[in-house]
């Protein structure tokens, strides 16, 4: 059994434009005297490897903690693809991942400096895709990701952004992507992990 750890370290992660990136204080430290080490830390629920849950671009939409962790936890197909993933290429993901096992077609992970357009999106929002994961800090075009998000929120898709697929073979997968349980929230970091079963 291999384990990929497929997230980014919070301090020195990715931040999408315009987010407050993270912080680190040292409350307590040894070298000073203390009698432990103690760390503070604050930062965007989109910092870094985190999910978006529907609340994030929909009013009323699910919060972090009321998402169902079947959608969270379970095999997955990771796929390589750069550039923009059309409404065929999201047909073909999903064609091969429903060849490989039925269950994975329903968590698709892109590996690649890929952007999901609106059409892509409509098809896994079509086809109930539970989990749509992708390497960039946004699932659609960064200059404009409204669009592509409400889709596939409003399908109870969740969005698993910011991952790191760059070891990881395509193939099938057991995925861990289970986020901080934030009452209320539009989004939390998670440690997501993939697991080669094989």
């Amino acid at each position: 059994m291999k384990i990929y750890d497929i997230s980014q370290e919070i301090f020195s992660c990715e931040v999408y434009p315009g987010d407050p990136a993270p912080k680190k204080e040292t409350i307590l430290s040894i070298s000073g005297g203390d009698v432990c080490n103690l760390t503070a830390f604050s930062m965007c629920a989109h910092n870094g490897t985190h999910i978006d849950a529907p609340y994030h671009f929909i009013e009323n939409g699910k919060t972090v903690d009321s998402l169902s962790l079947k959608s969270l936890v379970g095999y997955a197909f990771v796929v390589q693809h750069d550039g923009v993933v059309t409404a065929d290429d999201a047909k073909d993901f999903l064609e091969r991942a429903e060849l490989l096992n039925p269950q994975a077609a329903k968590r698709i992970l892109i590996k690649g400096k890929a952007e999901v357009s609106l059409q892509a999106a409509q098809v896994f929002a079509q086809n109930k895709v539970l989990l749509l994961g992708n390497e960039s800090q946004t699932v659609g075009p960064e200059s404009a990701p409204m669009a592509v998000h409400k889709v596939l929120l409003v399908a109870d898709t969740v969005l698993l952004e910011g991952i790191r697929l760059k070891n990881v073979p395509e193939g099938v997968y057991l995925l861990n992507a289970a986020p901080l349980n934030l009452f209320g929230a539009d989004g939390a970091p998670c440690r997501a992990l993939l697991i080669d079963t094989e």
